[in-house]
């Protein structure tokens, strides 16, 4: 329970911090993560991506998804069915809905993606060695302990920590995007 309680403690604390961040802000920052995130191998070579469509305070992904798109990469963003995280194809940002938690997701009628080359994973926290702080729902952690893809944390510079207490379900995540660097994790 303690480790929980850790985990707990530590997301209040990064959203709070995350969430004092200007719009304005967030937008610049944003626009250099998308900058720095082009320079990854993974990215670059990535033709099917798994990104999200970002919530409150999150590095806004928008952009990055219209270009992958422009560019003819596929892009897929997820869905929750039964406590699942599925991959769903848009084409357009015409293909969302509002969906559960009052998240922007494909609608029903999206393809499935099976097998993704590439996934962003939204973060709350990090360290440089990939252990994520997530929402806690373990949505992402239960996908990627089954999926073969590699995987990029975007997430702003004060969202890196020394440490996040581990969990047996915890994934590590492969690279760390910032606004001011972008690294493989060790």
């Amino acid at each position: 329970m303690r480790e929980t309680n850790e985990k707990a403690s530590l997301r209040k604390i990064l959203l709070e911090k995350r969430d004092s961040t200007s719009y304005d802000l967030m937008k610049i920052a944003s626009a250099q993560i998308h900058s720095n995130l082009k320079k990854v191998s993974a990215f670059q070579n990535a033709k099917v991506i798994g990104c999200y469509y970002p919530i409150g305070s999150e590095v806004l992904t928008q952009e990055i998804i219209s270009e992958s798109l422009k560019n003819g990469k596929t892009v897929a963003l997820p869905k929750v069915f039964d406590k699942e995280l599925v991959f769903k194809r848009i084409n357009d940002f015409s293909d969302l809905e509002k969906g559960r938690f009052d998240i922007m997701e494909p609608k029903d009628g999206c393809e499935t993606v099976k097998k993704l080359d590439l996934i962003l994973v939204p973060t709350i926290g990090i360290t440089r060695t990939g252990l994520r702080l997530g929402y806690g729902y373990g949505f992402y952690d239960r996908y990627l302990a089954k999926s073969n893809a590699a995987t990029i944390s975007l997430t702003f510079a004060k969202q890196i920590v020394k440490s996040i207490p581990v969990g047996e379900t915890d994934v590590r995540i492969d690279w760390v995007v910032t606004e001011d660097e972008f690294f493989k994790t060790s």
